[in-house]
């Protein structure tokens, strides 16, 4: 086995968090062996166009991360920015600049791009400890404690975790990584008597507002989303706000927030984070106990998952308004910019959990869950003028927010995770998909081209911005960030993008390399899975490289969670009978490979 040496170890002072970091990864292990069976693969094959492509993306991207940390961070690792508690431009917002660099590092990148985006990574918690708020009484005393933040609701602590939810695919052994995980995974669980967001009698996250110092148990006040006054004037905010007025005006009406609420599912990776290290069993325990209990609310519920679950246990709480609370079903609130109101039902980002709780039982009920609230959605359309309407929200009068197409929210992932017929046509035009069923040769260097030409196109927008750490807010800088990861994703491991919501990986394959000793497709080789179904996948793998062989662990599904069976190419069949094997490819070979197997047979893992 080999050790993680960190190329930045050398480069900072030793009191630096920098350093203290470096000198904790130096100690984390990784072990990649070759796995068994082997397969070898010597019949030459023409360097792919797409597989040129990939290997670009993989390198261009790295020199690109380095301008962009290079520009908005210092040797710290502190974001050069205004520091702000605050749902428009607070800390989440500076977390998200590293959206992608994970999985980066996971598709083979160089390890210079872990390395840079732990470093900014730990330094952000170092710098948002540190960080007070005047005026928001939760922040005074920091706005992260026990290097999480301190309160917070899951649309925003969900994006900012969006690059530590995938860290597992690229630093799994890391001890930081690990304590971490076990650690925020635990102020959910009801383990934590400093952060009791959980009530584990009545199966609930007490208020939508939670962190690592616990639920606010109160109505929330717009100070508390928008954080300590500033001058507005001198900032370009996100949301086009032009006064502190109508900073406070915009979250004037989010003050129902005590009690549970569908957005809190995204809670359920915290646990699968911890769960995916050991598959210690009261980690799935907890994820199974709380999804069943949104699922049997659901069921009362007339199969539609309400948004406000009251601290009795009861849906709608003592009013039993289903609907209620702050990104609710019925959250129409008025935009200060526009004078209007705009519907913000955020159940989308109830989407994880239904994931999680999938990933570790491999029980599709949860899908079907999902796909029977959309039925049930859609069975109140109307009919007005001839037009059929299928409501979007609900609220005090019943349905509304009408649209002519029927409500399809996860539709993609629903046919992801269940592979049905049925549930392909509802996802309706998508190039992938279509480049999966071979109906759109052309997407995968079409893609790749574009994720391409957006680096350079990106750092020329970055080296003109004209901001300065005394006017730059905290999401100023996400627009900049170079990497490019979406063509990888889908074309190299037949996944889904992790969303914005701070979702984990859904793939059917992975790599890594034995050579190395690490996450990622070797060095010069190229991987690009180009069909889907329901028990195999087919993947063509390439050795670009004249000179050198390369030998490639392949693994089923993000964590291990699929389940090899045989292995098909060149008119020979391999069992396999796991969720590993190995492919040798000699210098310039390559070939399809078609597998069969089981998706959702193993218990997640990673490795």
């Amino acid at each position: 086995m080999k050790t993680f040496t960190p190329v930045f170890l050398r480069r900072f002072r030793p009191s630096s968090t920098a350093f203290r970091f470096a000198a904790a990864l130096a100690g984390a292990v990784l072990s990649v062996h070759a796995a068994d069976p082997t397969i070898k693969i010597t019949s030459a094959m023409s360097a792919p166009e797409w597989a040129k492509l990939e290997r670009r993306l993989l390198e261009e991207s790295v020199p690109a991360a380095r301008e962009f940390t290079q520009k908005y961070y210092d040797d710290r690792g502190y974001f050069q920015h205004f520091v702000r508690w605050g749902a428009n431009d607070g800390p989440d917002d500076a977390f998200e600049n590293f959206t992608g660099w994970p999985e980066l590092h996971a598709l083979g990148a160089s390890d210079e791009i872990r390395d840079l985006y732990l470093r900014t990574w730990n330094g952000m918690i170092q710098q948002f400890t540190e960080a007070k708020t005047t005026d928001v009484p939760i922040g005074r005393q920091g706005m992260f404690q026990r290097e999480f933040s301190v309160q917070s609701d899951w649309m925003h602590h969900g994006e900012a975790l969006r690059t530590f939810n995938v860290m597992g695919l690229s630093v799994p052994h890391l001890p930081l990584y690990q304590s971490r995980a076990r650690r925020f995974a635990a102020m959910y669980m009801g383990e934590d008597p400093g952060a009791p967001n959980y009530d584990p009698e009545r199966r609930l996250i007490r208020s939508m507002m939670n962190g690592s110092r616990g639920p606010m148990l109160r109505p929330a006040t717009a100070l508390d989303w928008v954080g300590d006054p500033f001058d507005v004037s001198k900032f370009v905010a996100g949301h086009g706000e032009s006064t502190y007025a109508q900073f406070l005006e915009h979250y004037q009406e989010y003050t129902d927030v005590v009690g549970d609420h569908f957005i809190n599912l995204v809670a359920t990776t915290l646990p699968l984070n911890a769960y995916l290290l050991s598959n210690e069993p009261k980690y799935k325990q907890w994820i199974v106990e709380y999804m069943d209990a949104w699922l049997g609310r659901m069921k009362q519920n007339g199969g539609i998952i309400p948004s406000y679950i009251g601290l009795d246990g009861k849906i709608g709480g003592p009013g039993r308004k289903w609907w209620n609370n702050a990104y609710g079903w019925g959250f129409s609130p008025v935009n200060p910019v526009t004078g209007k109101r705009e519907d913000r039902n955020r159940i989308p980002r109830a989407l994880v959990g239904f994931n999680n709780a999938l990933l570790v039982t491999g029980d599709q009920r949860y899908v079907d869950a999902w796909r029977d609230m959309k039925t049930a959605i859609n069975s109140s359309a109307r009919t007005v003028n001839g037009s059929k309407e299928y409501p979007t929200m609900y609220g005090a009068d019943g349905w509304y927010g009408w649209q002519s197409r029927p409500w399809n929210v996860g539709a993609l992932e629903v046919w992801y995770w269940s592979m049905r017929q049925s549930d392909r046509a509802a996802v309706g035009k998508n190039d992938w998909v279509e480049f999966l069923e071979g109906k759109n040769p052309g997407y995968p260097e079409a893609a790749l081209r574009r994720d391409l030409e957006g680096i350079p196109t990106t750092l020329a927008a970055m080296r003109k911005d004209p901001l300065t750490p005394e006017t730059r807010l905290a999401d100023n800088a996400m627009a900049y960030n170079p990497v490019q990861t979406t063509a990888l994703i889908q074309l190299m491991w037949g996944a889904l993008v992790p969303g914005r919501e701070g979702s984990l990986l859904n793939a059917r394959l992975r790599y890594f390399d034995p050579a190395r000793n690490r996450p990622g497709i070797p060095e010069d080789v190229g991987a690009l899975v180009s069909e889907l179904t329901a028990d195999g996948t087919t993947v063509t793998l390439v050795n670009l490289s004249p000179s050198a062989s390369r030998t490639v662990t392949v693994q089923a599904g993000g964590y291990g969670e699929h389940q090899f069976r045989t292995v098909e190419t060149g008119g020979k069949t391999t069992p396999v009978n796991g969720n590993t094997f190995a492919v040798e490819l000699a210098p310039g070979a390559g070939a399809v490979l078609k597998i069969a197997m089981t998706r959702y047979a193993n218990q997640p893992k990673v490795r």
